[in-house]
Order: structure tokens, then C-alpha cells, then sequence
């Protein structure tokens, strides 16, 4: 994995949220060696965002921003967290 990958994998565990630490994480963990460039772009802007928002998203308690609607966010939405 490069340097980027390791460092976006590093944030994803350690949000500061416990509830977005293992989300984020566990997702990093599976898929992130294998995104594209594209994707791994799009990943590293909602590492970006605020824990709540992007757990008011991810949770379906609050739609998703246009600019947030992007396979990535689809990718993280659908992801099984608990067979992790």
C-alpha cells in the first residue's frame, strides 16, 4: 500500500467518533488497497467531513449532500460492517 493509502487508513481508524472509527476503519481496511484514484479521491474528501454529518448520512438519518452522492458514498453505505 503507498504512503497515501497508509495515511488515509490511519485517519479512517482514528476519527475521534468510536461509531465512525469502525466504520471508516473497517471499510479502509477491506477496500482501500483496491479503489481507484478516482475513488481514493472521493474517500479522502469525506475523511474530510464532520463525524456527525457523515454519520447522519452514512446511518440514512439525514440525506446525503449533492456533492457527497457519489459511488464512494454508495460503496461505504453498503458496506457490512458487522461481518467484519
Amino acid at each position: 500500500m503507498d504512503n497515501r493509502r497508509k495515511r488515509l487508513l490511519f485517519q479512517a481508524q482514528h476519527r475521534g467518533m468510536k461509531e465512525m472509527d469502525l466504520i471508516f476503519g473497517r471499510f479502509a481496511e477491506r477496500h482501500l488497497a483496491e479503489l481507484t484514484e478516482d475513488r481514493v479521491d472521493q474517500f479522502e474528501v469525506l475523511l474530510n467531513c464532520p463525524d456527525q454529518a457523515l454519520y447522519a448520512w452514512i446511518s440514512g438519518r439525514e440525506p446525503v449532500p449533492d456533492e457527497f452522492d457519489n459511488e464512494m458514498m454508495a460503496l461505504i453505505r453498503s458496506f457490512e460492517f458487522s461481518s467484519q
